[in-house]
């Protein structure tokens, strides 16, 4: 027999053509949480703690096995007394739930979403919007609305609150790129009321309310937001309310039917570009590639930074740089790069808010107000971050995003300890290419040259450090000379200690 719950709103649980009940109050948590966690392990720690705190009653363990019998033979009536059935499954000392789209709902929304950004990041608007919208139907008010007892289990289900609006918001925003703003509106309102002190909500929909034509009712959001803002937290509203007041009161928003085109709806894609003739460093990209797997790791709250030091001329910039093309398609919301010499912070942070589409006079000038800025722009967005050439963390520190979804790869010199420290960054040392792929990567700059002395190349290799960038530029003045002989430049530079032969 079919069965279909329900976790985006309250908890329901339909098996057949009939709602069941999932019973008790804290059973029917101890379900909503591991629908909210499908397909991840919850050990029996962490499940007596999201259910009682820490006030647990010495039979917590035995409740929760209860728990679990009856709520196996709640989806699968006909199950066996002691089999685990399809849905519920062991997992160590504790469970792990597995449901297909087609049971969950959370399952399908998250298909959907990530369908959707997939369009999205192909400019295939409309259908990102189809999607979108498809997945925004499945909502139908808070996550398990009701059942959390502890602060840990509030937090696990404003998780997937978080997570609907984020969609909501990439949703809206193509919505009022397209000039059909009217799609949103009706989530908007109901989203905007269940979580009224959330600004980057109240200024989507005081937007997307303006770009629908109701613009009075965009400004009567503004005052009820304000007031609630003052009344609550004592603060004034941040930056994305201020500039949403803006737009509207200007009409820089255009309503549905305007005849001015629509602003874009900025993916940056400013990484450099790959090198053609990169060689190597398969131990290097292997170990970026376990480190950018953190990302998948549950209750990140953070971006995953990692971190690239070593000798100038070792190789890091080119090493990032290809690491970043090889995973550019993960970060569906765009890849920003930065090169971080000789710069000030806040010229920093401004060219990064003109990546993200910010127009040149509605960047704030004061250096807090560029830090939010950002932060907000980055929110809930999946976006790769190369920082290159840093030179202490310090210069990096305000240049974090605020998205857990987000990726930070930063190249400097000497490592960056304090960054580790602080915000957690991941060190990988990037030293010269061993032999092997150090003239591997000489003799592919030397293409073209007839079979060249291996043994000259190989002591011109060591003799320069095993450098890329070393013999990279060796390489280029072979190539405007080719006449001069690789035992020539061996020659020259065991005579030349300071390298002089290869400028």
């Amino acid at each position: 027999m079919t069965v279909h719950l329900r976790i985006l709103g309250p908890l329901r649980v339909i098996r057949g053509d009939g709602e069941v009940d999932a019973g008790p109050n804290q059973q029917r948590c101890l379900l909503a949480l591991l629908l909210a966690r499908e397909g991840h392990p919850i050990s029996m720690n962490e499940l007596i703690e999201l259910l009682w705190g820490p006030s647990s009653p010495p039979t917590a363990v035995n409740v929760i096995h209860k728990y679990i019998g009856v709520l196996r033979r709640l989806l699968e009536p006909g199950l066996p007394p002691r089999a685990p059935g399809e849905y519920l499954l062991r997992h160590g000392n504790g469970y792990r739930f597995t449901a297909g789209p087609e049971s969950l709902d959370l399952v399908r929304f998250r298909h959907l979403v990530a369908q959707a950004s997939a369009h999205a990041g192909r400019d295939e608007f409309d259908e990102a919007l189809d999607r979108y919208t498809e997945a925004l139907r499945l909502g139908a008010g808070r996550v398990a609305d009701g059942l959390a007892d502890t602060p840990s289990a509030r937090a696990v289900f404003a998780g997937l609150d978080s997570e609907f609006s984020d969609a909501l918001l990439a949703a809206a925003e193509i919505a009022v790129r397209l000039r059909r703003p009217g799609l949103l509106l009706a989530p908007l309102r109901r989203a905007a009321e269940l979580d009224p002190l959330n600004e980057l909500l109240q200024a989507s929909l005081m937007t997307t309310l303006a770009a629908a034509g109701h613009q009075a009712e965009a400004l009567a959001a503004y005052r009820t937001v304000r007031g609630s803002l003052a009344a609550e937290l004592g603060i004034d509203p941040g930056h994305a309310l201020q500039e949403a007041h803006r737009r509207v009161l200007t009409q820089t928003v255009v309503p549905a039917g305007g005849t001015d085109s629509p602003g874009p709806l900025i993916h940056p894609a400013q990484l450099p570009p790959d090198l053609p003739m990169f060689t190597g460093r398969e131990h290097e990209l292997a170990a970026l590639d376990t480190l950018a797997a953190g990302l998948r790791a549950e209750g990140r709250t953070g971006p995953l930074v990692i971190t690239m030091d070593g000798p100038d001329g070792a190789g890091k910039s080119t090493l990032a740089v290809r690491f970043a093309h090889l995973v550019a398609d993960r970060f569906p919301d765009g890849q920003l790069y930065l090169d971080l010499r000789e710069s000030r912070p806040d010229n920093l942070l401004r060219s990064l808010l003109y990546g993200l589409g910010l127009r040149r006079n509605d960047v704030p000038d004061t250096f807090d107000a560029l830090v939010g800025t950002y932060r907000s722009l980055t929110a809930g967005r999946r976006l790769l971050i190369l920082l290159d050439h840093a030179h202490d963390a310090e210069q990096v520190r305000p240049l974090l995003p605020s998205s857990a979804g987000t990726l930070v790869l930063v190249t400097s010199g000497p490592p960056l300890l304090d960054l580790a420290a602080r915000a957690g960054a991941h060190q990988l040392r990037v030293d010269p290419p061993d032999p092997p792929a150090a003239r591997e990567l000489f003799a592919r700059r030397l293409d073209g040259r007839d079979r060249p002395d291996s043994a000259a190349l190989a002591e011109i290799v060591e003799l320069c450090g095993r450098m890329p960038l070393t013999l990279s530029l060796l390489a280029a003045r072979l190539a405007a000379a080719p006449t001069l002989s690789l035992t020539a430049v061996s020659n020259q530079l065991r005579q030349d200690p300071d390298r002089r032969a290869v400028r």
